[in-house]
């Protein structure tokens, strides 16, 4: 039998009523919180558990991340053959569950946001974080806030949900000060008014017009706006920053142990993944106007830094 949400602790404890709790906890969110459950505060049958941690990515037909597109019931990663198709749909299948479960969870908990949020990808993640050898920007172990290259959010909020299903090892994070915090210092710094400037140039009208044509013929090109170029070149910015990550290397490591789940607005903290493997991970787009704190927002934070619409 499930567990309702309320039987879960969240840093500070719940006052008021439902209502309250779930606007309480979308401020916490939105503002740099991490919201952890010390179990897993939806339907992850064990059977599913089970099968997903006897992979062996060195000796599998699977990839170093499994995603899942809920929206097309498509899964990526893994490798299918005649031989394989029964684990093939068996992974497919244990996917949609888990997407379809936290995806109930996620409207329930943060009920002011269950009308308009929008399913991205969800992903198994079941490769060893610590020692990856990647290049600089796709390094996980690098404090950066998420920005996604193909999937532009033109403002609206990147939410992930996290479950370790690791039954022996936490997976531990670096985390540093939220985004309405560092921006202020650094924005600048990355360039802000330069793309603030671009995104309202005739330079840059040109190229969105040049950009919705080539959708409508049916090319896949991104529809970025200045927000999204910005954010993209601020992950970057971010993890070459060797100041920044050395001084942020110096506070205290976050251990998710064994079994937890947490939430967190991954475009909002900056975080890195120091360690830690068998992870589950679903990715949500809250847009601007479901926000329960909208000043708070990386896209309003930029604005009203740079005097420029960046939408």
């Amino acid at each position: 039998m499930r567990n309702e949400i309320n039987d879960y602790k969240f840093p500070g404890g719940w006052s008021g009523d439902a209502a309250s709790r779930s606007a309480d906890a979308c401020r916490r969110l939105e503002r740099g919180e991490i919201l952890v459950f010390s179990g897993i505060p939806f339907n992850l049958p064990k059977d599913h558990q089970e099968f997903l941690l006897a992979q062996k990515q060195a000796e599998s037909r699977f990839h170093k991340n499994i995603s899942y597109r809920p929206k097309t019931d498509e899964i990526r990663g893994v490798e299918r053959s005649g031989s394989d198709d029964a684990a093939h749909q068996q992974m497919q299948s244990i996917m949609r569950n888990y997407s379809a479960e936290v995806t109930l969870f996620v409207k329930k908990l943060l009920a002011p946001y269950a009308e308009k949020i929008a399913l991205d990808f969800a992903s198994f993640r079941p490769l060893e974080e610590q020692g990856r050898d990647l290049p600089l920007k796709k390094r996980n172990d690098l404090l950066h806030v998420d920005a996604f290259p193909t999937r532009p959010t033109r403002g609206g909020r990147i939410l992930r949900v996290f479950t370790n299903i690791n039954r022996a090892e936490s997976r531990r994070w670096l985390t540093g000060d939220p985004f309405h915090a560092i921006a202020p210092r650094f924005a600048n710094s990355a360039g802000l008014r330069e793309f603030a400037y671009s995104a309202n140039s005739m330079t840059g009208r040109m190229r969105r017009a040049t950009v919705k044509t080539l959708r409508m013929v049916g090319l896949p090109v991104p529809e970025r706006s200045g927000y999204d170029r910005f954010m993209l070149h601020f992950h970057d910015w971010l993890k070459e920053n060797n100041s920044y990550q050395e001084v942020e290397r110096a506070k205290p490591v976050q251990e998710f142990p064994p079994g937890c789940t947490w939430l967190v607005y991954t475009d909002g903290v900056p975080h890195a993944a120091l360690s830690g493997r068998f992870a589950l991970e679903h990715t949500f787009i809250v847009p601007r106007e479901a926000l329960v704190e909208p000043d708070v927002a990386p896209i309003t934070v930029l604005e009203r830094l740079s005097g420029k619409s960046l939408s």
